[in-house]
């Protein structure tokens, strides 16, 4: 429970038990003269009784059935009864919020101490204008990495200006051209734009920068500088 739900629930004890006692003290005197009224001259009806006993009435008035209490047992009796009712009831609602607050408190915990799970997401990347160079040296240009997302699922390939539709394979190259993983995937022409979405798995691989490798089977690797994030 957190500190401030706690404080919360200890003052609401504190007062309640306050309370309680004075009124018992109180209660008690009367109880220990036990005056008989059998015509119950005086007296408040039940609904009074009841919300006095439930602390509704406020305390100027409950003040002045305190004191009726005092010298009438039945009227005493009958609040004792109501009394203990309402304090069961009390009690069982401070409980019940207690119990609240711990379930929250620990689904909270919980939540916190699992591990992060990373989402699919979706990257399109536009590949349109970017500098190309095929086959194993390093593309020479002054244009910043495209910058991937490790827990990346989806890309979605803008390839470049005369590429054409079909099957091709689309890899992550390490600086050396390595092929840390590989994937194939079909492009379509989609609103004049040759689009190539390839599922990948990114996960495993350290944060730093690569290469993209996309080519149609039996030609050179395309590679483009990427930075995994």
């Amino acid at each position: 429970m957190t500190p401030t739900g706690s404080r919360q629930v200890l003052k609401a004890q504190e007062e309640f038990n306050g309370e309680e006692k004075r009124i018992l003290d109180l209660l008690g005197r009367g109880l220990s003269r036990d005056f008989p009224n059998p015509q119950r001259v005086g007296c408040p009806d039940s609904a009074i009784l009841r919300g006095v006993a439930a602390h509704k009435v406020p305390l100027a008035e409950a003040d002045r059935w305190l004191n009726h209490f005092s010298s009438c047992s039945p009227c005493f009796q009958e609040f004792t009864q109501f009394r203990k009712q309402a304090v069961d009831r009390q009690r069982t609602q401070i409980w019940l919020a207690a119990a609240v607050l711990i379930v929250a408190l620990a689904g909270w915990f919980w939540v916190r101490s699992r591990p992060q799970v990373q989402t699919a997401a979706v990257v399109v990347l536009d590949l349109r204008g970017r500098a190309t160079v095929r086959g194993e040296n390093q593309p020479e240009t002054s244009q910043p990495p495209l910058e991937v997302p490790r827990n990346t699922k989806t890309l979605n390939l803008e390839l470049p200006i005369g590429s054409n539709e079909g099957t091709y394979d689309v890899a992550l190259l390490s600086p050396s051209g390595a092929e840390l993983s590989r994937t194939a995937a079909t492009a379509k022409l989609e609103d004049q734009i040759v689009v190539l979405r390839a599922d990948v798995d990114l996960g495993g691989v350290p944060p730093g920068s690569y290469f993209l490798g996309v080519r149609q089977p039996g030609l050179q690797w395309t590679r483009f500088s990427i930075r995994l994030l």
